[in-house]
């Protein structure tokens, strides 16, 4: 029997392939360890989404291989999958194995690590290419898991307990056939409630609110990321919207969703980004009223559009003093 660590980076989407690596070594028998000294194996879940993300994976992968070589009994085999797998294409000195994460199949029951909410994938990849976005290189193109097959992980969660599930999917609207369909088919499920992440503006239909409004159990609060309030900067960012779709989208959903409310992704120091720009960011945030922003500071990474086409010309002692303005503005005036 051998003793496995799992280490997860990065997103939800990581969380809940990493429930199927876990229960695909829980299955061969082998102990699962909270301790990587402990291990036999550690299997690296990676994640690309920013710099400082691939830099805490060889950060680790450096730690363990610097202890191997201090104890002379210490031999693990170090597994790398995930996001950062496709990117580098070589192998990474001190890494034993490299595995794409499209070898996890969907045939594994996750062991799942939230026991009040189970994450259920609809789906894998993304076709929208944001020009600042690393996913559809790293992950390939949208992939949609069968409905039916959805739906029975959906029953076996139901069976197990759980009265809570999160869809999940680098843009759960597209999923095809129907993402409204499925979410109306999960709905009627006897759940407490319903949530999904992550969806696009674009493509963000009549038909999907109507579902969410006609649903109780569907969670009233929305991720909705719109990145930029600045049309210029949305429109090099490859986001297929302007300030005023975002804005009409967000009055549409709430004509009918009365008690909704909003979560977002934001994005500062954009290259071309100045004052005007980033006050235009600022006034989607004071229009909309977000219960939460999740705000990042623009790193370039390297085979993006963004990276190859502009030049990272906003200061990052800049880019710290726009997110300070947004955290207070958004996240410190909700707390």
């Amino acid at each position: 029997m051998a003793k496995v660590f799992i280490k997860t980076f990065g997103c939800v989407q990581n969380e809940a392939d990493s429930e199927r690596i876990k229960a695909y070594y829980w299955e061969r028998g082998d102990k699962l360890v909270d301790d990587w000294k402990e291990a036999d194996t550690v299997v690296i879940n990676s994640c690309v989404i920013r710099e400082s993300a691939e830099n805490r994976v060889y950060g680790l992968i450096n730690k363990i291989t610097n202890y191997k070589l201090r104890i002379t009994n210490y031999k693990p085999k170090i597994i790398l999958t995930g996001c950062l797998v496709p990117i580098v294409k070589k192998k990474i000195e001190g890494v034993d194995e490299m595995l794409p994460i499209k070898n996890i199949s969907f045939d594994i029951e996750p062991l799942r690590n939230n026991k009040k909410a189970a994450l259920i994938p609809i789906s894998s990849g993304c076709d929208n290419y944001c020009s600042y976005c690393i996913v559809p290189y790293s992950r390939g193109r949208e992939r949609s898991r069968p409905m039916a097959e959805i739906l029975t992980e959906v029953d076996k969660t139901l069976e197990k307990g759980f009265k809570e599930v999160i869809l999940i999917g680098q843009n759960v609207n597209s999923y095809q056939p129907s993402f409204p369909k499925l979410l109306e088919m999960v709905a009627l499920k006897k759940l407490k409630k319903i949530s999904f992440i992550s969806s696009n503006p674009w493509d963000f239909s009549d038909e999907l609110i109507d579902v969410i409004s006609k649903y109780k159990n569907i969670n009233r609060l929305i991720h909705l990321p719109f990145q930029s309030g600045d049309d210029e900067i949305l429109k090099k960012m490859n986001r297929k919207y302007t300030q005023k779709d975002y804005l009409g989208l967000v009055k549409r959903i709430r004509s009918q969703i009365s008690d909704v409310r909003f979560s977002t992704d934001i994005i500062v120091g954009f290259p071309g980004e100045g004052e005007t720009a980033f006050q235009n960011t600022v006034s989607v945030c004071k229009k909309v009223i977000f219960d939460i922003a999740y705000i990042n500071k623009y790193s370039p990474r390297q085979g993006t559009v963004s990276a190859k086409l502009y030049k990272d010309d906003v200061p990052m002692s800049e880019k710290k003093r726009r997110w300070r303005i947004l955290d207070e503005l958004v996240n410190q005036k909700q707390l």
